[in-house]
């Protein structure tokens, strides 16, 4: 059904993205350390928590991008070990034997760019139903929503046509020829607006929406936490909570009225100084680096298998699913 495909896609826009992570600079003594954020100065690198304890979806699909991610969830250990070790070789530009966190940063960034540009292709084949080219406004709306646009009272369907309504907002924003139809950068804008400058009012407006529960165009502390935080009858917050509660009146709040109004809103979920791709690679890079001589070999990458990739053994008959290397 495309209008659940479609909740997939602009996950930023339908689901909060509550899980984003600080990492401060590695230290040869300090660990980084993880935050709750809805951070998200460009695309963010996975929908998964980035919790280590939990399990290392985040860096898997950080590392790899998310559908390749898949593919290696079918492999056993062995087959993951040693597809990890030809990307090492690929990660490695200088070819001196090392993987920096420079080299790992453009290697996520890489990673990402292809996730994104894969998700925008497979999106317009479904999307450009006349094949001229681009997508009209009209060809992205009949073809996510037309089923309930043709059903006069369908279940949910005024909070779809909010939807709708929000999609074709978004859409007119990335189309800037303003001729109703989307090339393939446009849509791409559309589709991944975290990408483009000229999208960063509608992902701050959208976030707003999204929090804002009571409709004054503004998040109050209760909102902000609520975003984060969902407490289901336990009388005990969480210890990180308490510093968000400090966060928000100390550096969120700026003009101290109680409130985020949509400037204050911009500096917080899109700093200018922060780069999810360094941050995580900093954090692959101190976890992996057995010697901890600040750069990896492919030893200590291949021996952390589970961090970067991870695998799935098997005792089906059948053979496992294969992907080409990208």
């Amino acid at each position: 059904m495309q209008v659940i495909r479609r909740l997939h896609i602009h996950r930023m826009e339908l689901r909060p993205l509550v899980m984003c992570f600080a990492l401060c600079v590695v230290y040869a003594t300090s660990k980084p350390t993880e935050k709750k954020e809805r951070v998200h100065p460009d695309e963010p690198l996975s929908n998964r928590d980035h919790d280590d304890n939990e399990n290392f979806d985040y860096d898997h699909e950080a590392f790899l991008g998310q559908e390749e991610a898949k593919s290696f969830d079918q492999l056993t250990p062995e087959e993951s070990k040693e597809r990890l070790g030809m990307l090492v070789e690929r990660i490695d530009e200088d070819k001196d034997g090392y993987v920096t966190a420079e080299e790992m940063k453009r290697w996520i960034k890489h990673a990402q760019k292809k996730w994104i540009y894969d998700d925008v292709d497979r999106q317009w084949k479904s999307h450009d139903l006349n094949s001229d080219d681009m997508v009209s406004w009209e060809e992205y709306k009949n073809a996510t929503y037309g089923y309930i646009l043709d059903d006069p009272d369908p279940d949910e369907g005024f909070s779809y046509r909010q939807m709708m309504d929000r999609d074709e907002r978004r859409f007119k924003m990335a189309d800037q020829d303003h001729d109703l139809k989307a090339n393939k950068e446009e849509f791409t804008a559309f589709l991944h607006p975290e990408e483009y400058d000229h999208m960063k009012d509608i992902v701050v407006l959208e976030t707003m929406e999204d929090i804002d529960k009571n409709g004054d165009g503004l998040i109050d502390l209760d909102e902000y936490i609520g975003d984060m935080y969902n407490q289901e009858g336990d009388s005990t917050e969480p210890e990180w909570v308490k510093t968000e509660r400090e966060q928000f009146n100390e550096f969120r709040d700026k003009n101290k009225d109680g409130k985020m109004d949509k400037e204050e809103t911009r500096d917080w979920i899109l700093p200018s100084d922060y780069d999810h791709a360094d941050a995580e690679a900093k954090h692959l890079v101190y976890e992996s680096d057995s010697d901890k001589d600040g750069r990896l070999t492919k030893a200590e990458i291949v021996d952390k298998y589970d961090l970067f990739v991870g695998s799935q053994a098997t005792d089906f008959g059948e053979a496992l699913t294969r992907h080409e290397e990208f």
